[in-house]
């Protein structure tokens, strides 16, 4: 099982200055400690993610603090950007981190988004999988057609060329199983998260991710990358963890209330804006208790060694654990001393198996 750090940002006005503290300290703390990546996202026009518009632009800073650790973005929006500029600012990244780069591209939601590309809305998850194989082709040198200012077809390539000759790929998920399938055909990782879906759910569509993999008839004997996102903060005592964590996962559940109902309760499909404040309240607290007692890493590192292998008998690879869900700098980067310990007892469970 591997462990890396993901960073969302709960609230990009919290703090006046040293805003990327923790996306920098933390990521020399996984540099040193042998976790596999650092993951950052691309959110906009909110301040709920909003200290992460770009991917690249966070990802080059981690690269030019580290020496080993991977640099990756959970996600790039991929309608939103036209491939050729996609592959070019990462293969400036892929360079300035020696060929540490790897992109998981996601479809986008959130219609404001589209503010840059509003007619790519509608066929945004057909323009993600179009946009995967271009950065791809693109990434291995190949030339994409395009129209110039003045109406001339031209065969444009990328520059700097990319220090890794294939660019690593995962897509990301919400929880729709033909995204899994997609993923798998595509021959691509998968990033997932468990707002909105519980384990045994997440079991078989992993098992459709892997299915759609084998389909594929790769010679070389892979078998697929599944990382889940998980909030995570580890400490020595379980009450004082409960206590520290309730109050800003509580706002970061209610703050993504939309994917929490994914948008769907009981099979029955809910508008979060048309909640009363009461319901709302009965759902992120619900919630709590759901991610508190399984469905993150809080706790003690022994408390959750369970839910790792919980993770690992499913068919996860990767814990992508969040670590920016409201709570204050300097007891995020002391935890995280907590999480490596749980990344040692997790190798001692891998090499039992």
């Amino acid at each position: 099982m591997d462990f890396s750090l993901f960073y969302f940002a709960n609230d990009s006005t919290e703090k006046e200055k040293d805003r990327y503290e923790l996306l920098l300290e933390g990521a020399r703390f996984a540099d040193r400690n042998g976790f596999s990546a650092v993951w950052t996202p691309e959110r906009h026009f909110h301040p709920f993610g909003g200290l992460y518009p770009n991917p690249s632009v966070t990802a080059a800073a981690v690269a030019a603090v580290t020496e080993r650790v991977g640099v990756r973005a959970g996600s790039v929006v991929a309608p939103l950007h036209h491939p050729l500029r996609i592959a070019e600012e990462w293969s400036v990244v892929d360079n300035l981190s020696n060929g540490r780069v790897g992109l998981s591209f996601a479809s986008g939601w959130h219609a404001t988004d589209f503010a840059f590309y509003p007619e790519n809305y509608e066929n945004r998850r057909q323009l993600l999988l179009e946009r995967v194989e271009q950065v791809r082709a693109l990434w291995r040198g190949e030339k994409l057609s395009v129209t110039d200012g003045v109406g001339t077809t031209q065969q444009l390539g990328v520059f700097p060329p990319p220090v890794q000759p294939e660019l690593p790929v995962w897509v990301t998920s919400a929880g729709g199983v033909e995204t899994f399938r997609n993923a798998g055909r595509l021959g691509a990782g998968l990033l997932t998260h468990l707002l909105g879906q519980d384990l045994d759910d997440l079991a078989l569509k992993i098992a459709e991710y892997r299915k759609a993999v084998m389909e594929q008839g790769r010679s070389d004997g892979w078998t697929g990358h599944v990382a889940l996102m998980v909030h995570t903060f580890l400490g020595d005592d379980e009450d004082t963890i409960r206590a520290a964590v309730r109050g800003p996962l509580s706002g970061y559940l209610r703050s993504s209330l939309g994917l929490l109902l994914g948008s769907q309760l009981d099979g029955r499909r809910i508008d979060a804006s048309r909640l009363a404040p009461e319901d709302v309240d009965f759902i992120v607290n619900r919630s709590f208790d759901r991610y508190y007692d399984g469905g993150g890493l809080l706790g003690t590192p022994e408390k959750v060694r369970d839910t790792v292998n919980r993770f690992r008998e499913i068919g996860v690879d990767e814990v992508a654990c969040l670590i920016d869900f409201g709570l204050p700098t300097h007891s995020v980067l002391t935890g995280l001393t907590h999480l490596n310990r749980l990344r040692m007892l997790s190798a001692q469970d891998d090499g039992a198996r």
